[in-house]
Order: C-alpha cells, then structure tokens, then sequence
C-alpha cells in the first residue's frame, strides 16, 4: 500500500524481486519496466495492490506461478479525482527468488471521474488467433433516458513503448444507442491490444481498457 507518492527506496524495494535478466511479453526489461513503475507513482496515490497465486508448480531449480494483482489509485486533476481500478492476470518464472520473465495473460483497467460516472459492462474475447474477427461492445448498464452520452473506441498495440502513459487522441461521438459496438480482426501482425472506450454524461466520466491477447495459429 502507498498513500504518498513513493519514495526511490519504495521503488529500490520493488525492484530488488526482479533479475537484472527480466523480460516480460510486452517488451519490457527490468530497466524500462522501473521507468514505467516511476512515472505510474508519481500520477496515482493512495495506490493499493493486494495479490493472490492462482497456481504454481516447480520447473527444476524454478517455481512457474500465476497470478492475479488488484491495485487501485487516485489521480488527482484540474482539482478532480480520477480513480483507478485495474485486474491484472500474469504468469512468472522465479529463478534464485527472484522474477526472470512475466507473460501477461488478461488485464483490464477502468478509471471514473465525477459523481455518477457511467456503469458499463464490456465483451470483449481475451484471446483470439491472427486473422480472426472478435466483436467490441461496452454497454451503459442505466437507462439513458433524456441523457446525453458520448463516447469514443480505439485501440492500440501493445508493446514497450505503450507505457508512456501519455493520453490518447480520440474524437468524442454522440451515442444514442446506449453504448459503443465495434468490429474488429487481428492482422498479420500478432501484438497484443489494448482496446479502449470513454464513456462521458453529465454526472461523470468512465474509462476501460481491455487486454486483448493475439495468438499465432
């Protein structure tokens, strides 16, 4: 749990679980995964993570676990609080009690803003195979009576440089039918994407993300 912005120590802490030989699925080494972990620190406070070992086996000298972490945070903005929700499901390889490699298996991040930001539910796959087509839809859970709603969807593929953290360009669109509904078809190429909506009414603002995995036939 962090109620302040963390320290380096806190961040040397953290570190110290991870080889100087990490990798993860998404490009990242121990180096670009420390950058990523400051910038994160430096936005969001009150950040909390509680994790829990789905399963774990031994691999010669090695423990091969998977994991889900539950963090959320507070962003403070234009003196307006953004709060963090984020699901991450990974799977790591422990070499001398230490994380050598991390492959990210599903992960979904929703921040909301103001007093009545929209409840939304999103199907989504979490993984599909090169070449297929897979279906995006977030749905607003309210009745939108006399409200007006507007909303946009992108996506993007995952890759080292997607933890910037810097804020997407998208164009806002009325949505009079209550949601977003999209299709879309992995290509040739086999990253993973992050497919994102915002959802904007009067009493708030939601936003999610979802991890879509690409997988090679």
């Amino acid at each position: 749990k962090i109620d302040r912005a963390a320290s380096r120590q806190d961040l040397d802490d953290v570190m110290d679980f991870y080889s100087n030989d990490f990798t993860n699925s998404d490009g990242l080494n121990r180096e670009s995964l420390e950058e990523a972990l400051s910038k994160f620190w430096q936005l969001y406070k009150s950040v909390q993570y509680r994790t829990e070992v789905k399963s774990w086996e031994t691999d010669g000298d090695a423990i091969v676990a998977e994991t889900v972490t539950y963090i959320t945070g507070i962003q403070q903005m234009n003196n307006r609080n953004i709060r963090l929700k984020s699901t991450i499901t990974s799977k790591q390889r422990y070499e001398d009690k230490k994380i050598v490699e991390q492959e990210i298996l599903s992960e979904r991040n929703q921040l909301t803003s103001g007093k009545n930001p929209p409840t939304i539910n999103v199907n989504l796959p979490e993984e599909i195979e090169v070449g297929e087509k897979y279906n995006f839809d977030v749905i607003v859970t309210e009745p939108l009576g006399e409200q007006i709603m507007l909303g946009a969807a992108w996506e993007e593929s995952i890759n080292e440089n997607s933890y910037n953290l810097e804020s997407a360009n998208f164009k806002l669109e009325l949505l009079p039918s209550g949601g977003i509904f999209k299709i879309g078809e992995a290509t040739e190429n086999s990253q993973d994407k992050w497919l994102s909506t915002v959802l904007m009414r009067k009493g708030g603002i939601t936003i999610s993300t979802h991890r879509l995995r690409v997988l090679d036939k």
